[in-house]
C-alpha cells in the first residue's frame, strides 16, 4: 500500500482564527481521515454508535437516557452545534475519525487552555469493527501532531479508567506517560470511576507521534 500524508488547515471568513490556530483542518495518512464534524454524516453516526452499544457503554458518561435516545440523528446535529461552537471559540479541536472513507469513530482535543499552560484533554472512541488493526491508534497520532503543531499546545492529557486495557495499550504505545491515579473521578457507566491520568508534552516525541506509531507499526 502507498502511503501518503496530507493537513489543511483553513479558517471560516466569518471567524477569527486567532481564536482557534489549527481549526478546521483535514489530516490524512494511509485509510484514516480526520475532519471536522460534518452535517450529512447524522444517520451514519447514529448506525455506528447504536451498533457499538456493547463496545463503548462501559466508558461513557452516565446518563439516565436509554442509549438509542442518546444516539438519534438529532442528537448527532445537537452534539455537532456544540463542538463547532466550542471549535470556533478556541476550546476543543473535534474530529470524526474516517476509515477507508467510512466513519469510525471520533478524535477530539478538549478543554483547550491556552495561556502559560497550553494543553488540552484527549478523547477519542473508535467502531470496534475495525479495532485492533491501529488505526485508532494513527487516528490519535494524527490528533496529537497536529495538536502540537498548528494548534500550538505544550501539553495533553487523557484519563482512562484502569480496566479499559486497549486504551491503556494506545495512549503507551504513542509515548504518553502514566502520571498518577484520579480516585473516583469521573461518573463513568452508573458509578464514580477512578481514572489513570496519562501525558504526553510536545517534547516528549521530537519525530512526532506518527513516527512513533510507524516505528510501532513497522509502517
Amino acid at each position: 500500500m502507498a502511503w501518503s500524508r496530507s493537513c489543511r488547515c483553513s479558517s471560516a471568513a466569518d471567524l477569527e482564527p486567532v481564536l482557534h490556530p489549527g481549526w478546521p483542518a483535514r489530516l490524512s495518512w494511509g485509510p484514516v481521515e480526520l475532519h471536522p464534524l460534518r452535517r450529512r454524516d447524522a444517520a451514519e453516526w447514529s448506525r455506528l454508535r447504536l451498533v457499538n452499544e456493547e463496545w463503548l457503554r462501559p466508558w461513557e458518561p452516565t446518563s439516565e437516557v436509554s442509549w438509542a435516545d442518546r444516539h438519534t440523528p438529532a442528537t448527532y446535529r445537537a452534539v455537532r452545534r456544540a463542538a463547532t461552537r466550542r471549535a470556533r471559540l478556541g476550546t476543543s479541536v473535534p474530529f470524526a475519525v474516517r476509515v477507508d472513507g467510512r466513519l469510525a469513530g471520533q478524535v477530539t482535543v478538549d478543554n483547550v487552555v491556552r495561556g502559560a499552560l497550553r494543553s488540552g484533554f484527549l478523547g477519542y472512541w473508535i467502531d470496534a469493527g475495525v479495532a485492533g488493526r491501529g488505526m485508532g491508534s494513527l487516528a490519535v497520532a494524527l490528533a496529537c501532531d497536529h495538536a502540537f503543531g498548528e494548534v500550538g499546545l505544550h501539553r495533553l492529557q487523557a484519563d482512562i479508567r484502569p480496566e479499559n486495557s486497549p486504551s491503556r495499550r494506545l495512549v503507551e504505545r504513542l509515548g504518553f506517560a502514566r502520571e498518577g491515579l484520579l480516585r473516583r473521578y469521573l461518573d463513568i457507566d452508573g458509578q464514580w470511576r477512578d481514572h489513570v491520568a496519562y501525558a504526553l508534552l510536545a517534547d516528549d516525541l521530537p519525530g512526532g507521534a506518527l513516527d512513533r506509531w510507524r516505528e510501532r507499526t513497522g509502517r
